[in-house]
Parts: structure tokens; sequence; C-alpha cells
């Protein structure tokens, strides 16, 4: 897949005609989450990589084009990337490639051991909120790296980095993941206390460890790297991706299907999975499969809270959100991550929905029915959110700016569309 400008993106929209119940089997993608800091920390082998399972989004496109820039060799053929990046001749990412993705903020840690430097700006990505780099930049300087702020750009600089304990003011999956690939270039032995504990951190220290790294503790909150180990290039495979699952499972549950999804280790969704069964899914659970029928109308959660896994996922938020705009009863959302996560429930009262928003709380009373109508996707989550409840919907909804919602799922629409939806792709 090659990567197609904004301005082609802007001119399309999803079509979608609601009623129609999501039906069949799914295999889950390659994560996103885990694909694309995998991708970066493939610099510090300085050698060939064959990635399989990584998904064919704008998102990995951009990373690739990244890695082009700074010298490495990178070919995608559906759902594999070879990436060689022997050749890494650059230490600078591009400006323009930095604002189109908040992760390109992951090639400073690799880039650190590789190089002792790395320039990047501030990244870009989903206005959600505030997602400053302070802890990143915290964290590096107690390894080490000098940072310098110049003319918009971050110049991180630390050819003699040194292993230390670092605690995080929070379980920041970027900055964990950032630390983990820059301790990789520092002398000693690196410990990271309070890190985050998310499935795609596992799968990052797996790659990694069969690079030769000699990575523990991934998954939970102290995390042990050791220093200056040679590494290699590797074969890995890329785990599934939690989040569009968990997107699959709720278009199915909102629309009284019927659902069998495959390909990801489930223990990652048993959150999502707890409150779906809250709401009246029926649900069952196997390692690498889950089976879910929805009701003929959906039962309001009473109270719903985001946070660090393995509590309800950020990321998953606005779709389950979207859920509860047609189910019986009223629902209490707390957002604890990002505090503009709700513009997708802005929308979503075009479409008939009643909310209230109070700062980081929505309070949702379950429509009868929600209606059709034009809306416009704000940031990826927010955008599958809108989705969905065109899927739900009586009569025909207009999902306007899709570039968001493609940064994030492979063929959402054809997907959606073997699986019984009404939805095309428009110009």
């Amino acid at each position: 897949m090659e990567y197609v400008s904004e301005v082609f993106f802007e001119l399309e929209s999803y079509h979608i005609r609601g009623g129609n119940p999501i039906r069949g089997e799914y295999r889950v993608n390659g994560a996103k989450n885990a694909a694309l800091p995998i991708l970066a920390a493939s610099i510090v082998t300085g050698g060939e990589n064959l990635f399989d399972g990584c998904p064919c989004i704008s998102d990995v496109a951009v990373m690739r084009e990244i890695l082009e820039t700074l010298g490495c060799k990178v070919r995608q053929d559906k759902g594999q990337v070879l990436a060689d990046t022997s050749g890494l001749s650059d230490w600078q990412v591009e400006k323009r490639l930095m604002e189109k993705m908040r992760s390109s903020i992951f090639l400073v840690g690799p880039l650190l051991t590789r190089c002792g430097r790395a320039i990047v700006s501030q990244p870009g990505g989903c206005a959600i909120g505030k997602r400053p780099v302070d802890i990143h930049k915290k964290a590096l300087s107690q390894l080490g790296a000098e940072i310098e702020e110049k003319d918009g750009q971050l110049i991180f600089s630390g050819s003699d980095l040194r292993g230390t304990n670092i605690v995080l003011d929070f379980p920041s999956v970027g900055a964990t993941e950032n630390v983990m690939m820059a301790a990789l270039g520092a002398k000693g032995e690196t410990v990271i206390h309070n890190g985050a504990k998310e499935p795609e951190i596992i799968d990052l220290q797996n790659y990694l460890n069969s690079c030769g790294a000699k990575i523990k503790g991934a998954g939970t909150s102290r995390i042990v790297i050791k220093g200056r180990q040679r590494l290699h290039g590797s074969s890995y495979e890329i785990m599934g991706d939690r989040i569009e699952a968990g997107t699959f499972l709720m278009a199915a549950a909102g629309t009284g299907g019927e659902l069998v999804l495959r390909g990801l280790e489930t223990d990652s969704l048993k959150c999502l999975i707890r409150f779906l069964r809250y709401a009246g899914c029926r649900v069952r659970r196997k390692p690498r499969e889950v089976w879910l029928r929805g009701p003929g109308r959906l039962y309001a959660v009473e109270k719903l809270q985001t946070g660090p896994y393995p509590e309800f996922p950020t990321d998953l938020q606005p779709q389950f959100s979207a859920l509860m705009t047609a189910a019986a009863g009223r629902t209490q959302i707390e957002e604890r991550i990002f505090e503009n996560r709700f513009k997708s429930l802005r929308e979503l009262t075009k479409m008939g929905a009643d909310i209230e928003i109070f700062q980081r709380i929505a309070i949702i009373k379950g429509a009868e029915c929600l209606k059709g109508a034009p809306v416009s996707a704000e940031d990826l989550r927010g955008g599958a959110a809108l989705v969905l409840a065109g899927l739900m919907a009586q009569g025909e909804t207009i999902v306007e700016n899709i570039k968001f919602i493609e940064r994030g799922y492979c063929d959402f629409h054809k997907e959606l569309k073997k699986l019984g939806a009404d939805i095309d792709r428009c110009i």
C-alpha cells in the first residue's frame, strides 16, 4: 500500500445505510500500536527484518516513508514488510512526516541507540487532547541524553548513555517504549518503574529479544533492560490488533449481530468483554477466539471509566459510547486519559443521541433509535464510533473526513461489507 496524500482522503466519505446486522467471521489484522514502535525499533538492529502481520494502513505507510528518508530500505507486500536498516544515514526526521503521525516520536529512542543523536519536531496525529513529550524527555535525560529545543525542533544527543533507575510520572505507553529502545544503547542496566503494561509493550520486548536484546518484565510495571547487547535483524509476526478487534465486536453488538473473531490473544479484551456482557451481549471467549451475539437492544452500562491497561482502553471508549447512545437506560462515561476524546459524541447528537458533557464526564441517555445524518470524523477512534453509529441508525449516514479512520483500519468499509453492512466509500 503506497502512501496517499491527505488531500485525496479529505475528498472521500463513507455512505452507510443502517439496520443490517453484522454477522460472520473476522480475522484481525496486525496491531497498529505494536507495528509502529516495532518498525521504529528495527533501526537498532542495523540489519534486515521481516515483519508479518503489518496492517496496510496510512500510519504504517508514513512510518515506512520516515525510515526510507533516513536511508533504510523498506518494502511492503500486503501484510508483510521487509525493512533493511543497515543503510541508515540520517538521524533527523522531516517535519512534514512528524506532523502526520504521533507515533513518529518513537524514532528518538532507536536513533539515540544507533546514532547517538536524534532531531525531531513536535509530533502530530489526532487532536484528542494534550499528549506532551515531557515524560519522554525527562526519562531520556535520566539516561544521560542532552535535549535542546530550537526553532520548533527537539535535538537529542547522547553518545554515552548510562543505565539507571527511571520512575515514570505516568505509565505512558510511548515513553515506556522509547526508554526501552534508548536503553539498548546505554551502558549497564536500566530499570523502568511505573511502566505501562499494555500488550503492545510485550510485543516490542519479544521482537527486540528475538534480535538479541535482553529485556524482561514487559506487561508489568517494572521492566529491566540490559544495554549494549549485540543485535541483529529478525523475522517477527506482529500481534493481533485488540482495538480493531474490539471495534468489530461492538459493530456486531450494536446491530444485534453475531460475530466470530480470530487472530489475537483474547486476554487483551477481557475488560471490554465484561462491559459488553453487562450490556446484554452473549460472549464466549477462548484463548485465540471470541464469539459474540448482540441482543435486540443493548442495556445501558451504569458507569464506565477509562484508564491504563488493564482498565478500559481509551481507544475503545468512543466506540462503546456510540453503542450506549441507543441502549436502554442511562450511562455515565468518564474519560481519564485524553481530555478531548468526546468530540465524536458531539457529532452523534446530530443523529439524535441524547448526550450531556461535563468536562471529562459524559451522560448518555439511550435513544429509541438513531437517525442517519451527515457527520465528520475528527480523530481515528471517534471516526470509527461514527461508523458504528451509522450501522445502528435508521436511514443514511455520511461520515466525512475518513482520512482519520484509515490511519488505523485496513479496508474498513470492505471488511464491514463482507459482514453484511450496507456501506460504500465515495468521492
